[in-house]
């Protein structure tokens, strides 16, 4: 079973069954966030986590042991997306990515956020005019190192 095969059999088992990602996540006892990123194919789990997914979702021995794997991240390539929400998230780099990295520097000197000491939460927002989204980003803050 490919990586690809497991991710089309997690989402089918998941609309067939009707959970959500939040149910899975308090099922394998991590955030909606991580653990949907994980059954989308871009984290490893343990043992136990890959067996409370796998449980949930009806998965066999095989692609519990496979989402304990760790993958190769960064799954979009190096094109422009097309799926116009994910292609919002680029445009938003786009226009505000050099105007985050001069914020970051200015604030906490030449460093980067780190994308694995890192969290990331998503919220709905009620709005009278149209709900928003929230979406936070939470990494630590690695300096460049000089030597």
């Amino acid at each position: 079973m490919t990586r690809t095969e497991l991710i089309e059999q997690i989402i089918a088992a998941k609309l067939e069954r009707k959970l959500t990602w939040k149910q899975l996540a308090e099922a394998v006892g991590r955030s909606e966030v991580w653990t949907t990123s994980a059954l989308l194919g871009q984290q490893s789990m343990s043992a136990d986590e890959a067996a409370a997914a796998g449980k949930l979702l009806g998965l066999s021995a095989e692609a519990v042991v496979l989402l304990q794997v760790p993958p190769s991240k960064g799954s979009l390539g190096p094109t422009v997306p097309t799926d116009p929400l994910i292609y919002r998230f680029h445009e938003i780099v786009q226009v505000y990515g050099t105007t985050l990295k001069e914020l970051i520097h200015e604030k906490m000197g030449d460093g980067i956020m780190s994308a694995i000491d890192f969290e990331l939460s998503v919220d709905k927002v009620p709005d009278p005019k149209g709900d928003r989204v929230r979406v936070v980003m939470h990494g630590k803050f690695l300096p460049y190192r000089k030597w």
